[in-house]
């Protein structure tokens, strides 16, 4: 096939790029560069089956020839990139949604948002499954890529039932690995660095809220299979291996080998308390669930932190 993927020079979707073209599929990545980097497709260069178009999926979009299916992956995810570019991100999933569900409408093709465990804000419900509709503070800081991606879920859904568009959207949890920003504000690139460093690890809160990590090649598993199968529902793709942030935090000054400490700073306004995927649905209708270790993938991560950080 040949598959667009917005977001594609960012830490996902490169690594979706690379999935899909050792699959036997043809891509153009489509990115505006504003939070990701051509240094994450660079290897990529010059092949016959990969093209890259810098553009914002905000504005009206052109991609000559067939498309078979759209991964719209582009915003920015971190709370560090989200809270600085607040309206480029409510306009990504907004207008952005909106230009490439009518590109995948004129190509006729099928189409996948990443969506995010944040739709579920500071969850009631634990674990979470699809059916919770979660509990969003639609006007505090988090709000504006909880509430962007809320609504670009319900415009999927929308062209799904108004237009019969093959519409879906994967509900992605904390991911990791490999391309990740050294600077994105994010638990693991700042506790790998910190700890690389031998400076404090930044825990906010007592450490006691929880994440569950995934990592990167699983993720983008979860992706493809959604493409493939096509479930006709959000569905949650992300790791059921909880822990707290001060136990994370722990397990990466181990894994380091760092002398580094936790240093203690004061919880974010609607940092969610907790956070873990229900996956029945993932392991019942795409036969998926994470295959990579935590321990396996840090350290691959430790590995590319150790060649790259600044």
């Amino acid at each position: 096939m040949r598959i667009l993927v917005t977001g594609g020079a960012g830490f996902i979707g490169s690594h979706l790029c690379d999935r899909l073209l050792a699959d036997g599929h043809s891509v153009v990545a489509l990115d505006n560069l504003l939070t990701g980097s051509v240094d994450n497709i660079s290897h990529l260069a010059g092949r016959g089956d990969f093209s890259f178009i810098r553009h914002d999926v905000t504005e009206y979009i052109y991609v000559g020839g067939p498309l078979d299916f759209v991964f719209h992956l582009a915003s920015p995810a971190s709370p560090v990139d989200y809270m600085t570019y607040p309206i480029q991100t409510l306009k990504v999933g907004a207008l952005g949604t909106h230009k490439t569900l009518g590109l995948a409408m004129e190509k006729k093709a099928g189409y996948l948002l990443a969506s995010t465990s944040e739709v579920y804000g500071d969850p009631l419900v634990h674990p979470q499954p699809e059916e919770y509709w979660g509990n969003v503070n639609p006007v505090g800081p988090r709000g504006v890529y909880d509430e962007a991606k809320r609504f670009a879920e319900a415009l999927a859904f929308a062209y799904r039932r108004f237009h019969g568009l093959r519409a879906g959207a994967a509900r992605i949890f904390n991911t990791y690995g490999p391309r990740m920003r050294s600077n994105d504000g994010r638990v693991v690139p700042n506790f790998i660095c910190q700890a690389l460093s031998g400076e404090p690890l930044t825990v906010y809160g007592d450490g006691s809220q929880t994440r569950s990590f995934c990592y990167v090649s699983d993720t983008v598993d979860g992706l493809v299979r959604m493409m493939e199968r096509d479930p006709g529902t959000p569905v949650n793709i992300g790791n059921p291996d909880e822990m707290t942030v001060r136990e994370f935090a722990e397990f990466v000054i181990r894994l380091t080998g760092s002398r580094s400490e936790v240093a203690y700073r004061e919880l974010p306004l609607d940092d969610p308390k907790v956070r873990r995927p229900d996956i029945s649905l993932a392991r019942r209708v795409l036969d998926w669930e994470p295959r990579v270790g935590l321990e396996a993938g840090l350290a691959k991560t430790v590995d590319f932190f150790r060649e790259h950080r600044p």
